[in-house]
Protein backbone atom coordinates (compact mmCIF):
# COMPACT_ATOMS: atom_id res chain seq x y z
CA UNK A 1 0.00 0.00 0.00
CA UNK A 2 1.26 3.52 -0.83
CA UNK A 3 0.59 5.67 2.25
CA UNK A 4 0.79 9.44 2.58
CA UNK A 5 1.74 10.55 6.10
CA UNK A 6 1.39 14.13 7.35
CA UNK A 7 3.32 14.73 10.57
CA UNK A 8 5.88 12.04 9.85
CA UNK A 9 8.82 13.80 11.53
CA UNK A 10 7.12 14.08 14.93
CA UNK A 11 7.21 11.70 17.89
CA UNK A 12 4.27 9.59 16.76
CA UNK A 13 4.69 10.12 13.02
CA UNK A 14 8.29 8.97 12.85
CA UNK A 15 7.41 5.72 14.61
CA UNK A 16 4.37 5.27 12.36
CA UNK A 17 6.55 5.58 9.26
CA UNK A 18 9.04 3.05 10.64
CA UNK A 19 6.15 0.68 11.40
CA UNK A 20 4.70 1.05 7.89
CA UNK A 21 8.04 0.59 6.14
CA UNK A 22 8.82 -2.50 8.23
CA UNK A 23 5.44 -3.94 7.20
CA UNK A 24 6.29 -3.51 3.51
CA UNK A 25 4.29 -0.37 2.73
CA UNK A 26 5.57 2.43 0.53
CA UNK A 27 5.44 5.74 2.39
CA UNK A 28 5.48 9.36 1.28
CA UNK A 29 5.84 11.97 4.01
CA UNK A 30 5.06 15.68 4.03
CA UNK A 31 8.15 17.87 4.45
CA UNK A 32 8.27 21.64 4.66
CA UNK A 33 12.06 21.98 5.10
CA UNK A 34 15.34 20.39 4.07
CA UNK A 35 15.77 19.05 7.62
CA UNK A 36 12.35 17.38 7.51
CA UNK A 37 13.14 15.92 4.10
CA UNK A 38 16.38 14.43 5.44
CA UNK A 39 14.55 12.94 8.42
CA UNK A 40 11.90 11.34 6.22
CA UNK A 41 14.49 9.94 3.85
CA UNK A 42 16.39 8.42 6.75
CA UNK A 43 13.18 6.71 7.85
CA UNK A 44 12.82 5.14 4.42
CA UNK A 45 10.06 7.40 3.11
CA UNK A 46 9.70 9.36 -0.09
CA UNK A 47 9.09 13.09 0.23
CA UNK A 48 6.27 15.42 -0.75
CA UNK A 49 7.48 19.00 -0.29
CA UNK A 50 4.82 21.34 1.07
CA UNK A 51 3.07 22.33 4.26
CA UNK A 52 -0.30 22.11 5.99
CA UNK A 53 -1.45 25.37 4.44
CA UNK A 54 -1.09 24.02 0.90
CA UNK A 55 -4.51 22.34 0.66
CA UNK A 56 -4.22 21.66 -3.07
CA UNK A 57 -0.91 19.94 -2.48
CA UNK A 58 -2.40 17.82 0.31
CA UNK A 59 -5.31 16.82 -1.91
CA UNK A 60 -2.91 15.83 -4.67
CA UNK A 61 -0.78 13.75 -2.30
CA UNK A 62 -3.86 12.08 -0.84
CA UNK A 63 -5.33 11.32 -4.26
CA UNK A 64 -2.03 9.76 -5.39
CA UNK A 65 -1.96 7.46 -2.35
CA UNK A 66 -3.78 4.29 -1.31
CA UNK A 67 -4.45 5.80 2.10
CA UNK A 68 -3.60 8.69 4.43
CA UNK A 69 -2.40 8.91 8.02
CA UNK A 70 -2.73 12.38 9.54
CA UNK A 71 -0.87 13.17 12.76
CA UNK A 72 0.09 16.78 12.04
CA UNK A 73 -1.14 19.98 13.71
CA UNK A 74 -0.42 23.69 13.32
CA UNK A 75 1.47 23.95 16.61
CA UNK A 76 2.78 27.35 15.51
CA UNK A 77 -0.72 28.75 16.13
CA UNK A 78 -0.81 27.80 19.82
CA UNK A 79 0.97 30.90 21.22
CA UNK A 80 -1.37 33.36 19.50
CA UNK A 81 -4.65 31.49 19.07
CA UNK A 82 -4.55 28.53 21.40
CA UNK A 83 -6.21 25.18 20.74
CA UNK A 84 -9.14 26.91 19.01
CA UNK A 85 -6.86 28.21 16.26
CA UNK A 86 -5.15 24.82 15.92
CA UNK A 87 -8.51 23.08 15.51
CA UNK A 88 -9.80 25.71 13.06
CA UNK A 89 -6.71 25.26 10.90
CA UNK A 90 -7.01 21.46 10.95
CA UNK A 91 -10.62 21.34 9.75
CA UNK A 92 -9.90 22.41 6.15
CA UNK A 93 -7.04 19.90 6.05
CA UNK A 94 -9.21 16.88 6.86
CA UNK A 95 -11.90 18.21 4.52
CA UNK A 96 -9.29 18.38 1.77
CA UNK A 97 -8.43 14.74 2.39
CA UNK A 98 -12.16 14.01 2.22
CA UNK A 99 -12.45 15.65 -1.20
CA UNK A 100 -9.51 13.65 -2.50
CA UNK A 101 -10.68 10.30 -1.09
CA UNK A 102 -14.48 10.59 -1.38
CA UNK A 103 -16.09 7.53 -2.95
CA UNK A 104 -12.84 5.56 -3.10
CA UNK A 105 -13.16 3.50 0.06
CA UNK A 106 -9.53 4.37 0.80
CA UNK A 107 -8.50 4.78 4.45
CA UNK A 108 -7.91 8.01 6.32
CA UNK A 109 -6.58 7.54 9.86
CA UNK A 110 -6.23 10.63 12.05
CA UNK A 111 -4.88 11.16 15.55
CA UNK A 112 -7.37 11.98 18.29
CA UNK A 113 -7.46 12.53 22.05
CA UNK A 114 -8.40 9.91 24.61
CA UNK A 115 -10.37 12.63 26.37
CA UNK A 116 -12.66 13.44 23.43
CA UNK A 117 -15.56 11.20 24.60
CA UNK A 118 -15.40 12.71 28.10
CA UNK A 119 -13.84 11.69 31.39
CA UNK A 120 -14.81 9.03 33.87
CA UNK A 121 -16.76 11.67 35.74
CA UNK A 122 -18.73 12.58 32.63
CA UNK A 123 -19.53 9.00 31.66
CA UNK A 124 -19.70 7.29 35.05
CA UNK A 125 -17.58 4.45 33.62
CA UNK A 126 -14.48 3.86 31.50
CA UNK A 127 -14.78 5.29 28.00
CA UNK A 128 -15.05 2.86 25.09
CA UNK A 129 -14.52 3.05 21.36
CA UNK A 130 -18.29 3.29 20.89
CA UNK A 131 -18.41 6.67 22.68
CA UNK A 132 -18.42 9.52 20.13
CA UNK A 133 -16.46 12.71 20.60
CA UNK A 134 -18.42 15.16 22.74
CA UNK A 135 -20.02 18.06 20.85
CA UNK A 136 -18.31 21.44 20.89
CA UNK A 137 -19.97 24.73 21.81
CA UNK A 138 -18.89 28.30 22.47
CA UNK A 139 -18.41 27.43 26.14
CA UNK A 140 -15.61 25.04 25.18
CA UNK A 141 -13.37 27.65 23.58
CA UNK A 142 -9.84 27.46 24.90
CA UNK A 143 -10.18 23.85 26.08
CA UNK A 144 -8.94 20.58 24.60
CA UNK A 145 -12.54 19.77 23.72
CA UNK A 146 -12.35 22.39 20.96
CA UNK A 147 -10.51 19.87 18.78
CA UNK A 148 -13.34 17.33 19.01
CA UNK A 149 -14.87 18.94 15.93
CA UNK A 150 -11.90 17.63 13.93
CA UNK A 151 -12.46 14.07 15.12
CA UNK A 152 -16.19 14.30 14.35
CA UNK A 153 -15.41 15.59 10.85
CA UNK A 154 -13.02 12.71 10.17
CA UNK A 155 -15.58 10.14 11.34
CA UNK A 156 -18.27 11.88 9.24
CA UNK A 157 -16.24 11.26 6.08
CA UNK A 158 -17.32 7.61 6.29
CA UNK A 159 -20.67 8.77 4.88
CA UNK A 160 -18.82 10.04 1.81
CA UNK A 161 -17.15 6.75 0.98
CA UNK A 162 -13.92 7.24 2.93
CA UNK A 163 -12.76 4.46 5.25
CA UNK A 164 -12.05 7.01 7.95
CA UNK A 165 -11.16 6.36 11.57
CA UNK A 166 -9.62 8.10 14.57
CA UNK A 167 -6.93 6.69 16.86
CA UNK A 168 -7.40 8.22 20.29
CA UNK A 169 -3.95 8.45 21.83
CA UNK A 170 -3.41 8.00 25.58
CA UNK A 171 -2.60 10.89 27.93
CA UNK A 172 1.02 9.74 27.94
CA UNK A 173 2.68 8.27 24.83
CA UNK A 174 6.10 7.26 26.11
CA UNK A 175 9.35 6.12 24.50
CA UNK A 176 13.07 6.85 24.46
CA UNK A 177 12.33 9.59 21.90
CA UNK A 178 9.69 11.43 23.99
CA UNK A 179 10.89 15.00 24.46
CA UNK A 180 7.79 17.20 24.54
CA UNK A 181 4.87 15.16 25.86
CA UNK A 182 3.06 15.40 29.19
CA UNK A 183 5.59 13.13 30.93
CA UNK A 184 8.69 15.27 30.22
CA UNK A 185 6.61 18.28 31.27
CA UNK A 186 5.73 16.67 34.62
CA UNK A 187 9.37 15.70 35.15
CA UNK A 188 10.56 19.25 34.40
CA UNK A 189 7.93 20.61 36.77
CA UNK A 190 9.12 18.33 39.57
CA UNK A 191 12.70 19.50 39.09
CA UNK A 192 11.61 23.14 39.14
CA UNK A 193 9.39 22.82 42.23
CA UNK A 194 11.57 20.42 44.20
CA UNK A 195 8.82 17.80 44.51
CA UNK A 196 6.62 15.68 42.29
CA UNK A 197 3.11 17.01 42.76
CA UNK A 198 -0.23 15.30 42.31
CA UNK A 199 -3.73 16.83 42.70
CA UNK A 200 -5.60 16.08 45.92
CA UNK A 201 -5.29 12.42 46.84
CA UNK A 202 -4.02 11.62 43.34
CA UNK A 203 -6.54 8.85 42.81
CA UNK A 204 -7.71 10.21 39.45
CA UNK A 205 -6.68 7.93 36.60
CA UNK A 206 -4.50 8.64 33.60
CA UNK A 207 -3.64 6.21 30.83
CA UNK A 208 -0.54 5.51 28.80
CA UNK A 209 0.81 3.69 25.76
CA UNK A 210 4.25 3.06 24.35
CA UNK A 211 4.55 5.03 21.13
CA UNK A 212 5.70 1.97 19.19
CA UNK A 213 2.53 0.15 20.21
CA UNK A 214 0.51 3.21 19.16
CA UNK A 215 2.29 3.17 15.79
CA UNK A 216 1.29 -0.46 15.36
CA UNK A 217 -2.33 0.50 15.98
CA UNK A 218 -2.23 3.22 13.31
CA UNK A 219 -1.00 0.61 10.83
CA UNK A 220 -3.73 -1.87 11.74
CA UNK A 221 -6.41 0.82 11.47
CA UNK A 222 -5.06 1.75 8.05
CA UNK A 223 -4.94 -1.83 6.83
CA UNK A 224 -8.27 -3.16 8.09
CA UNK A 225 -10.19 -0.72 10.28
CA UNK A 226 -13.89 -0.36 9.36
CA UNK A 227 -15.12 3.08 8.30
CA UNK A 228 -16.36 5.47 10.95
CA UNK A 229 -14.47 3.85 13.84
CA UNK A 230 -12.68 5.12 16.92
CA UNK A 231 -9.70 3.16 18.27
CA UNK A 232 -8.08 3.42 21.69
CA UNK A 233 -4.28 3.55 21.75
CA UNK A 234 -4.18 2.76 25.45
CA UNK A 235 -2.18 0.03 27.17
CA UNK A 236 -2.25 1.10 30.82
CA UNK A 237 -5.91 2.04 31.04
CA UNK A 238 -6.01 3.54 34.50
CA UNK A 239 -2.92 4.58 36.51
CA UNK A 240 -3.47 6.81 39.58
CA UNK A 241 -1.71 10.14 39.01
CA UNK A 242 -0.24 9.76 42.50
CA UNK A 243 1.65 6.63 41.33
CA UNK A 244 3.03 8.51 38.34
CA UNK A 245 4.21 11.31 40.62
CA UNK A 246 5.77 8.80 43.03
CA UNK A 247 7.65 7.11 40.17
CA UNK A 248 8.98 10.47 38.98
CA UNK A 249 9.94 11.46 42.53
CA UNK A 250 11.75 8.18 43.15
CA UNK A 251 13.89 8.62 40.06
CA UNK A 252 14.72 12.24 40.93
CA UNK A 253 15.21 11.66 44.65
CA UNK A 254 12.34 14.04 45.39
CA UNK A 255 9.21 13.58 47.52
CA UNK A 256 5.79 13.10 45.96
CA UNK A 257 3.51 15.73 47.48
CA UNK A 258 -0.23 16.37 47.29
CA UNK A 259 -1.23 19.75 45.87
CA UNK A 260 -4.53 20.77 47.53
CA UNK A 261 -7.60 20.97 45.31
CA UNK A 262 -7.68 24.74 45.55
CA UNK A 263 -8.53 27.10 42.70
CA UNK A 264 -5.35 29.06 43.32
CA UNK A 265 -2.89 26.38 44.41
CA UNK A 266 -3.56 23.97 41.55
CA UNK A 267 -2.92 26.51 38.75
CA UNK A 268 -0.02 27.87 40.78
CA UNK A 269 1.67 24.49 40.59
CA UNK A 270 0.47 22.83 37.39
CA UNK A 271 -0.14 25.91 35.21
CA UNK A 272 -1.65 25.04 31.82
CA UNK A 273 -1.81 21.36 32.84
CA UNK A 274 -4.34 22.02 35.61
CA UNK A 275 -7.45 21.26 33.61
CA UNK A 276 -5.94 17.99 32.40
CA UNK A 277 -4.03 16.67 35.40
CA UNK A 278 -7.03 16.97 37.73
CA UNK A 279 -9.35 14.80 35.63
CA UNK A 280 -9.77 11.05 35.47
CA UNK A 281 -9.58 9.14 32.17
CA UNK A 282 -10.39 5.45 32.79
CA UNK A 283 -10.43 3.84 29.36
CA UNK A 284 -11.12 0.48 27.75
CA UNK A 285 -9.30 -0.88 24.70
CA UNK A 286 -11.31 -4.11 24.41
CA UNK A 287 -12.98 -3.29 21.07
CA UNK A 288 -9.66 -2.18 19.58
CA UNK A 289 -7.99 -5.44 20.61
CA UNK A 290 -10.83 -7.69 19.45
CA UNK A 291 -11.54 -5.93 16.14
CA UNK A 292 -8.01 -5.20 14.96
CA UNK A 293 -6.05 -7.85 16.86
CA UNK A 294 -3.92 -5.17 18.46
CA UNK A 295 -1.66 -6.48 21.22
CA UNK A 296 0.60 -3.96 22.99
CA UNK A 297 4.02 -5.53 23.50
CA UNK A 298 6.26 -2.75 24.78
CA UNK A 299 7.00 -1.83 28.42
CA UNK A 300 4.21 -0.14 30.36
CA UNK A 301 4.57 3.39 31.69
CA UNK A 302 5.91 2.61 35.17
CA UNK A 303 8.33 0.04 33.76
CA UNK A 304 9.52 2.57 31.17
CA UNK A 305 10.11 5.12 33.92
CA UNK A 306 12.22 2.54 35.72
CA UNK A 307 14.31 2.09 32.55
CA UNK A 308 15.77 5.50 33.32
CA UNK A 309 15.93 7.04 29.85
CA UNK A 310 13.67 9.91 30.96
CA UNK A 311 16.28 10.78 33.58
CA UNK A 312 19.84 11.60 32.48
CA UNK A 313 22.45 10.33 34.91
CA UNK A 314 22.99 13.87 36.21
CA UNK A 315 19.38 13.88 37.46
CA UNK A 316 19.77 10.82 39.65
CA UNK A 317 21.16 11.51 43.13
CA UNK A 318 24.32 9.70 44.14
CA UNK A 319 23.75 6.67 46.35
Amino acid sequence: MHVFVAGGTGHSGSHIISELVAAGHEVTGLARSDAAEATLSALGAKVHRGDLQDLDGLKEAAADSDGVIHVAHRQDLLPSGGIDAVAAAELPIVRAYGEALAGTGKPLVAAGSIGSPGTGRDLGRPSTEEDPALPVGDEHKGTLRARNVVEATVIGLAERGVRSSVVRIANIAHSTADRAGFLPTLIALAKERGFAGYPGDGSNLWNAVHIRDAASLFRLALEKGPAGSYWHAVEDGGIPVREIAEAIGNRLGLPAVSVPLDELMLPGHFGFLTNIVTRSYPTSNLITRKTLGWEPARPGLLADLDNGHYFPSTDVPAI
